[in-house]
């Protein structure tokens, strides 16, 4: 007896799933611009999936002016350096009811968006968190210090943004899939900031009944920064992103106390010590780490305008 033919499943035995818009906002160099056009082309898509990468950067490439190649839509969104204003611009081109956003510093499986749908999301759920990982040294004698501390601490980690701390649970832009409706109904990111839009977007969203489910299986690798220069940079920019978070929802981003800050810093020192020089150089790393975020509070985290028009 011949099996009935599933209904779900698509020509091929792929099982259906709604169709998707990822979006990957860019900051970097004309190089870095050309092979993340290449890995994007790599996605495994269906016919209604659409790869757009918003070209932030105040002169646009070539490549964004050709407006698309390799299958990838290039977009140009100089008038605010602002990762979350390129999203919201990125977003904007699209009509599929799912957003997939992701950054350009991260590797992904070709199979990223079916890894989503590997089970159906719940009517209320607006924010499915991707996995984060920290890329791994494997096994490289000529690491980097930040490399080495990234790779130690795991900061792109879950637990840094789904568990308990006492606040509601957010996704990383990183890696994330929103539902477009519950993304659109509550105003889309923030556009002029340099840090904390996700977290933002996931507060609004859950303050409106929506919720926000991991979805560990859909993967993607985080490459940390290399300089120590650029890691510290990088903490100081999340911690004026915290600052305004903690403006916008108090106690979701409490600073910390500079006299309860120097001792944990001082008993990890001592620690280290125990365990040897590498375990000492991690450790100072740490602390450096916890100041540039708490410096970084008083940074400002809105963005300025920029004088700069998109060629048309």
């Amino acid at each position: 007896m011949t099996a009935a033919p599933d209904p779900t499943a698509e020509p091929g035995g792929r099982v259906q799933r709604p169709a998707v818009d990822v979006v990957i906002p860019f900051a970097g160099t004309e190089l870095e611009f050309e092979q993340l056009i290449v890995r994007a082309s790599r996605l495994a898509l269906r016919p209604s999936d659409t790869v757009v990468v918003v070209d932030n950067r105040r002169r646009a490439s070539p490549l964004t002016r050709q407006g698309s190649t390799s299958g990838v839509r290039t977009l140009a969104a100089p008038e605010r350096r602002s990762s979350y204003h390129a999203r919201n611009r990125g977003a904007a081109a699209g009509c599929a009811p799912w957003l997939l956003f992701l950054d350009a510093d991260v590797d992904w499986q070709e199979n990223l968006i079916d890894a989503y749908f590997e089970s159906d999301p719940g009517e209320r759920v607006a924010v499915l968190a991707g996995g984060v990982a920290d890329a791994p040294l494997g096994g490289r004698s000529r690491a980097t210090l930040a490399e080495r501390y990234a790779a130690a601490v795991g900061p792109m980690g879950h637990a840094n943004t789904t568990d308990a701390f006492g606040r509601p649970p957010y996704a990383q832009t990183a890696n994330c899939l929103v539902r477009r409706a519950a993304f659109e109904s509550v105003g889309a990111f923030a556009g002029g900031i340099r840090s904390g839009g996700d977290a933002d977007l996931c507060f609004r969203l859950q303050a409106e009944g929506w919720t926000v489910e991991v979805r560990q299986a859909a993967a993607v690798t985080h490459r940390n920064r290399r300089a120590l220069v650029a890691l510290l940079a990088q903490k100081a920019r999340h911690g004026a992103g915290a600052a305004w978070l903690q403006r916008r929802y108090p106690g979701s981003f409490p600073p910390r106390r500079l006299a309860g800050s120097a001792a944990w810093s001082a008993r990890s020192l001592l620690a280290a010590r125990r365990r040897g020089a590498g375990a000492v150089s991690l450790a100072v790393v740490d602390a450096l780490a916890v100041c540039a975020f708490e410096l970084g509070r008083r940074l400002p985290n809105r963005t300025r305008r920029s004088r700069t028009r998109p060629r048309r």
